[in-house]
């Protein structure tokens, strides 16, 4: 594909050339590579996007949150939905019902063994996945269908990768992340939701057949290799003998840092003081509110009470 063909596709959807250079400059950040590698990260997105994989994207015990994060943040998800072919989306395609499952089943059949296969939300074990269906058909059973047939599997958001809210106490239904209930190792963008920026370096990496690094728990270095707190701006440092942040001096010396309030920032891997969400315009602790843990495994049961220190 031709540089601007892709440009056009862009222009389509609403994001201009320098929209677009926008949003590689934050991928670049987040990433964590210097302002000299934009046009790199540029070329590569160009390259991923002339391969254009097809995606079959399932959805299953979950509140659409990571979709919408993609969708309500437009110049991302207009450049996501240009470098990559969706086969199948419940929330954005035009069909519905019987339709939609054919075209779940026609997707799989055609591109067996190389489709990439994006999971959102948690999956229900307990009672043969009796607590979760779609067309009469349990999650359990339709992931064990579609999945062994992927090329790729990505679990996006935190009800994806570890069971999120749905596997809370007392988690009648079994709910399990992706992964567990599969007994499969899938690349794992934690967080409630996921930031769209993380899932194009994912997908940017990956098509570029660049190494993807993960952590512990599945989740790629360049986005989850540091904790909240690390890059926090509200965290007070000294500069030039006095001490300040990024809110001023006045607010460190009256103690800034929202961890008396119960942040779990400290605690939790993730890159939103930099990736941010909204346009890259704000973060939970930059609105002043105390990070909660989200992208943590089990952060619902380990995480709470909220709002009290550790």
């Amino acid at each position: 594909m031709k540089h601007q063909d892709f440009y056009k596709r862009l222009e389509e959807k609403g994001v201009t050339r320098r929209d677009f250079l926008k949003y590689c400059t934050a991928l670049t950040a987040t990433m964590g590579l210097s302002y000299s590698c934009v046009g790199q990260v540029a070329e590569k997105i160009e390259k991923a996007a002339a391969q254009r994989p097809p995606v079959v994207w399932l959805h299953f015990g979950e509140c659409t949150g990571c979709s919408e994060a993609f969708l309500r943040t437009p110049d991302v998800g207009g450049i996501i939905l240009s470098t990559i072919s969706v086969e199948y989306h419940e929330t954005i395609m035009a069909a519905a019902g019987h339709q939609a499952e054919e075209n779940l089943h026609n997707a799989v059949k055609k591109y067996n063994g190389k489709f990439v296969c994006v999971v959102e939300g948690a999956i229900a074990t307990n009672y043969n996945g009796a607590y979760g269906k779609v067309a009469g058909r349990t999650f359990l059973e339709i992931a064990q269908d579609v999945i062994p047939h992927a090329a790729a599997v990505i679990a996006v958001g935190t009800c994806a990768t570890y069971g999120g809210v749905a596997a809370a106490e007392p988690n009648p239904g079994g709910y399990k992340g992706v992964g567990d209930a599969l007994g499969i190792s899938p690349i794992n963008l934690s967080g409630c939701p996921m930031n769209p920026l993380n899932l194009l370096g994912t997908i940017v990496k990956y098509l570029n057949k660049e190494p993807i690094e993960l952590d512990d728990y599945g989740r790629p270095l360049f986005a989850y290799g540091e904790t909240v707190h690390d890059k926090c701006p509200r965290l007070p440092h000294y500069e030039e003998g006095n001490f300040v942040s990024e809110f001023g001096s006045k607010e460190a010396e009256l103690g800034y840092c929202l961890y008396q309030m119960g942040c779990r920032g400290p605690e939790t891997y993730n890159n939103c003081p930099t990736a941010k969400f909204n346009d890259s315009t704000s973060f939970p602790i930059q609105a002043g509110h105390p990070c909660i843990g989200c992208s943590e495994p089990d952060f619902w049961d380990f995480m709470t009470p909220f709002y009290e220190e550790f």
